[in-house]
């Protein structure tokens, strides 16, 4: 017995108290590094030697009924159940599919399942690019180019492989399948693993004349430039799908996509937040003051506005159906104008005497400064 004089809980590196979620975390860990498939030569002896000792300690500490026995009388609770002298382990895993499906991606692959073929139906891998539009190309929508290298079928063999006139021939050595399988006697047992046919590739297939064009491979690598509808709304960062315009798939597989991620450019005048239009303008103290017609851009051109009187610095107007297209939907946002009121430098003297008399006109402090002394009265005593 592997584990005779060594204690369980030592094997996997636990405590006697552990959880059995911390045990089955810890035989995963141990089984991951030391599988024998997964050495050569003198490791994997080693690793087989390794590996028996974990399984039979996980065997016992992952039952209830067998960890409280262990625990009570050590050892000596199982040695006329196999594991004892003259038993030996047995070599039977059937216990622990849900284990090894889950370190090795299916019990089956590990104990007669394996490496998949390349005979059946491959999808085409997707592709990515990028597009860069104008501020206003994404707002209301454009045609764009996009050019690209994608694997597309020989035309000169039909994607075959063989040059034309002949075919490709099925492989005898796996029968058309592209795999093999292979038995291996060890100590655990006899495992069966299934592997890549080494003659044909995985293929299934065999081209004695392959195509002077594509060399035998089926598929040629060429610049395209595909056409590409930006719909109205996007925004920057979005991602347009083009299904099937990827890279042609194997087998019969259907095509991969074609991924393009949509880069748009910084607006002079506006910035966008959501559907919203955002725009900001500076406005003069008069303006402000007595209210104005302003001419106002937005994306279908300029537009008379209204400015109320007695408007404050970085208040907010809203213009209605000017906005950004809702990308899935009718209708547009709005656009949002915020306004700066420029207060007037360098004035004169005559500037000056206007804008205090308005403040005495105002009333009472108006035109006073904290302290209570006019502006005027300051001037005169510097």
């Amino acid at each position: 017995m592997a584990a005779k004089y060594r204690n369980y809980y030592e094997v996997l590196g636990v405590d006697r108290k552990a959880s059995q979620d911390e045990i089955k975390r810890a035989f995963r860990k141990l089984a991951r590094k030391y599988h024998p498939d997964l050495k050569a030569g003198n490791e994997k002896t080693a690793a087989e030697e390794k590996f028996k000792e974990i399984n039979e300690a996980y065997e016992i500490l992952s039952d209830s009924d067998k960890r409280s026995k262990y625990d009570q009388f050590g050892h000596a609770a199982f040695d006329s159940s196999g594991f004892g002298s003259g038993g030996g382990f047995t070599g039977d895993f059937s216990g622990f599919g849900d284990i090894f499906g889950d370190i090795f991606g299916g019990f089956g692959d590990i104990f007669g399942g394996g490496a998949r073929s390349k005979a059946g139906p491959r999808r085409g891998e997707s592709l990515k690019a990028s597009i860069t539009v104008t501020f206003t190309e994404a707002a209301f929508g454009c045609t764009k180019e996009v050019s690209l290298y994608r694997v597309e079928e020989c035309e000169a063999c039909g994607g075959s492989g063989a040059m034309k006139g002949t075919s490709a021939e099925t492989c005898d050595n796996c029968n058309g399948r592209g795999s093999v399988n292979s038995q291996q006697r060890t100590p655990l047992g006899i495992f069966s693993t299934t592997s890549a046919c080494p003659k044909c590739g995985g293929t299934g297939k065999i081209i004695k004349q392959p195509c002077q064009t594509c060399k035998g491979s089926g598929n040629l690598r060429k610049q395209r430039k595909i056409s590409v509808n930006i719909p109205a709304g996007i925004d920057n960062g979005q991602t347009i799908s083009l299904r099937g315009q990827g890279n042609i798939g194997k087998g019969g597989g259907g095509n991969g996509d074609l991924l393009i991620v949509v880069t748009i450019k910084p607006h002079p005048l506006f910035k966008r937040d959501g559907a919203s239009v955002l725009y900001s303008m500076t406005i003069n103290f008069v303006q402000a003051t007595l209210g104005a017609e302003l001419e106002v851009p937005t994306l279908d051109g300029n537009i008379k506005y209204t400015l109320p009187e007695g408007t404050q610095t970085d208040s907010v107007f809203r213009i209605k159906g000017k906005g950004i297209p809702y990308l899935r939907g009718a209708g547009r946002g709005d656009q949002f104008i915020t306004v700066s009121v420029e207060i007037p430098k360098n004035l004169t003297d005559r500037q000056k005497e206007l804008l205090a008399e308005f403040g005495k006109a105002m009333g009472s402090g108006y035109g006073e400064s904290k302290t209570g002394v006019s502006d005027k009265k300051k001037r005169r005593n510097r």
